[in-house]
């Protein structure tokens, strides 16, 4: 069995983005990655932007899937129909959100990235006790020239203050149909994930096969696969075998 990992646009050594973002852009990239490598049979595991692109990849190319491991479970956003508001409390918590709508919050971003997303990385996993080590790591990523462009536009095009990319408007209308996952699937959601958070319905769980599982992993938060990776990796043998 080989193990492949795709970078994130905009981080590590991924190189310069070129023209307009979507939110479906990391499931173009995923396929590309896949024809790169000519992987006609995968198993796709992912949470936040990397969930997204490997549910969009299960949606496009089912033949090519054979199972999905989705963190946080239908990652599919959809820009072209807005949302209505949730809770007062649930508002609060993507504060960042609505901070990287404005000019305010994109200068933040850029003298204070590292500040801030390490905020962010305890807002989000409360009790990950990462050290500075782990944390630098991944920190180093976020010098990347098109790292704060191609975050802000993830955030603002996702509420329509910002261009998608046209090249990508017929499959965006498609995923704003939510089309169904028919592939193989194990759901996963970290007990004290502070964004997506196990708070799922059986509606969304309709989005999925007959015999999908879904396990809420306990004293986990948002970054499972290096809090709980062994939870992972349990999850991707059960849909690959």
């Amino acid at each position: 069995m080989a193990c492949g990992i795709r970078e994130q646009r905009s981080h590590y050594m991924a190189g310069r983005v070129e023209g307009k973002v979507a939110l479906i852009t990391g499931g173009g990239d995923l396929l590309d990655f896949m024809e790169a490598l000519e992987l006609r049979s995968v198993g796709l595991g992912g949470y936040d932007w990397g969930g997204r692109a490997a549910c969009i990849a299960a949606i496009l190319v089912p033949e090519r899937v054979r199972g999905l491991v989705t963190i946080g479970g239908y990652n599919v956003q959809n820009p072209q129909n807005q949302p209505s508001p949730a809770s007062p409390a649930a508002e609060r918590a993507y504060w960042y959100q609505w901070y990287f709508n404005t000019e305010r919050g994109r200068l933040g971003l850029e003298r204070n990235r590292r500040e801030l997303c390490r905020l962010l990385w305890q807002e989000w996993s409360p009790s990950w006790r990462f050290d500075d080590a782990t944390f630098d790591r991944t920190a180093a990523s976020f010098d990347n020239p098109d790292f704060v462009d191609v975050v802000i536009h993830s955030y603002r095009v996702r509420y329509r203050h910002a261009p998608s990319d046209p090249r990508l408007d017929a499959i965006e209308r498609r995923l704003a149909e939510r089309p169904a996952i028919t592939v193989p699937t194990v759901i996963l959601h970290g007990a004290e994930d502070m964004v997506a958070g196990p708070r799922r319905t059986d509606q969304e769980l309709s989005q999925f096969p007959p015999g999908t599982e879904r396990r809420v992993v306990p004293r986990v938060g948002h970054f499972m696969p290096r809090e709980e990776p062994a939870a992972v990796a349990d999850a991707l043998l059960k849909v690959l075998h």
